[in-house]
């Protein structure tokens, strides 16, 4: 028995070790770095200082007194917001879309299957970019609405929360598809029959049959999309044009522009934080 517990373990050391050097210590540079304060010029004093946390809430004004202030809250919530509506879209969108390809024959899902993945093929920054293009003023969707005659001036659709929203459901919605095709793949069709020769309508046998089976498969995809969207740095910076900052853009903003590392990784770290309480939630819900 010791032998192999020996053998499990190293085994396990290489997994162990490249965790270790590549997570948890950086995990832990982060969070000491928040309690750490500010530099006159960048970095960190090695000091201990609360000052990182306080200035989420408060700011100091010329006197050096501590006031209250809202404006990191609204990052906050903005990001929350966008994330909560781009993970319901994309469930909304993603549901009706696995369901199909469930449905279809095994040579064709994996047609679909591969259909899904073709975005991520290619770079997130190129195809942001190409949104832009996209959505501009004189770009594709204002120059067909208006050869249409459907407007008479150009719609504004860049650097709103329309396009950070759209953006953020375009990046994760395969994040959302696969993994409730997963679970409907594996659902047994006979139960479908069954709800028919009870009578069941159609909404029916969606919302007693179909759907506790693929819980599953909605809640690990609500998981894979809401917290990559809760950071998101790209949608926010291209699309948002610097207008509907997200939580992500103002992290990268401490560690770059204004050079305030402590901040930068208390955000960090209060941004940890809320994703494993949702992350907690989720399970607990999946569980009961």
């Amino acid at each position: 028995m010791r032998g192999l517990d020996k053998n499990r373990a190293l085994l396990l050391a290489p997994l162990i070790a490249v965790m270790g050097a590549f997570f948890t210590l950086p995990l832990l540079l982060i969070v000491a770095y928040s309690f750490l304060a500010a530099g006159d010029y960048g970095g960190v004093e090695w000091r201990l200082s609360l000052d990182a946390y306080v200035q989420v809430l408060f700011e100091r004004d010329f006197d050096g007194i501590w006031q209250f202030s809202p404006a990191y809250l609204e990052v906050f919530a903005r990001s929350f917001n966008l994330s909560a509506l781009c993970t319901a879209l994309c469930l909304i969108i993603g549901f009706p879309i696995a369901h199909y390809m469930a449905s279809l024959p095994l040579q064709r899902r994996n047609m679909w299957v591969m259909l899904v993945t073709i975005p991520f093929w290619t770079n997130l920054l190129v195809r942001t970019y190409a949104w832009m293009l996209v959505l501009r003023t004189d770009g594709l969707v204002n120059n067909l609405l208006m050869h249409l005659g459907l407007i008479a001036v150009p719609l504004d659709l860049l650097y709103n929360s329309f396009a950070v929203c759209l953006g953020l459901v375009y990046s994760y919605l395969p994040f959302m598809i696969l993994p409730v095709y997963a679970s409907l793949e594996r659902m047994d069709l006979r139960l479908q029959d069954a709800a028919s020769d009870l009578y069941a309508g159609k909404w029916q046998r969606l919302v007693h049959v179909t759907l506790p089976l693929a819980r599953p498969g909605i809640v690990a995809g609500s998981v894979l999309v809401f917290i990559p969207a809760i950071g998101s740095y790209l949608a926010a910076d291209l699309l948002g044009g610097g207008k509907q900052m997200m939580i992500g853009n103002l992290i990268a903003l401490q560690f770059g522009f204004s050079r305030n590392w402590p901040f930068g990784a208390a955000l960090s770290v209060i941004l940890m934080l809320i994703v494993l309480v949702g992350m907690r939630m989720m399970r607990r819900e999946e569980a009961a």
